[in-house]
């Protein structure tokens, strides 16, 4: 594929995918209105801002690595034909599925909408169950050795102090 065409599938993906997790189904639950809030947790609705803002620049940062590096989308229909290592994915496997989780519990940080924290658990375990049965055998038979070696040296869900270097 074609990086253009890549960078729209992307896009469309990033729109249609994460995007309804962070964004539709936040609001159709909440309005987005943040509620009003004990004593004290305006600390947690600063963790909530930086939860969102840490995942979704890791999620744009993920999505634009699949353009760059692996000339495909993240969507299963136009899968990357190279193996995505580099970027955030040094550092861990599934960079996309846990920073659409932090969105999504930093939504109910910074709402007080707590509503959305057994959403994100749910999506969060679909993702799992997607990766565990889809993803890990599909990259395997892909791409064999490489994506074998790279699994074992970088975790799936709790990122690396130290990004990983892949061996030429």
């Amino acid at each position: 594929m074609r990086k253009p065409a890549a960078a729209v599938g992307s896009g469309l993906f990033l729109l249609v995918a994460p995007g309804s997790l962070t964004v539709l189904v936040p609001w159709w639950l909440t309005g987005f209105d943040a509620r009003p809030a004990p004593a004290g947790w305006v600390v947690a609705r600063v963790i909530g801002v930086l939860l969102i803002a840490a995942g979704a620049s890791f999620v744009v940062s993920a999505f634009a690595r699949f353009v760059r590096e692996g000339l495909g989308t993240p969507a299963p229909v136009a899968p990357p034909t190279r193996l995505v290592v580099g970027g955030v994915y040094r550092y861990i496997r599934n960079p996309m599925y846990v920073s659409v989780t932090s969105v999504m519990v930093g939504e109910a940080l910074l709402l007080y909408q707590p509503v959305l924290l057994p959403v994100a658990a749910v999506a969060l375990a679909a993702m799992v169950a997607f990766v565990k049965l889809y993803e890990e055998p599909d990259l395997e038979q892909r791409f064999g050795a490489d994506y074998e070696r790279y699994r074992a040296a970088v975790p799936g869900w709790w990122p690396r102090l130290r990004p990983w270097h892949p061996i030429p």
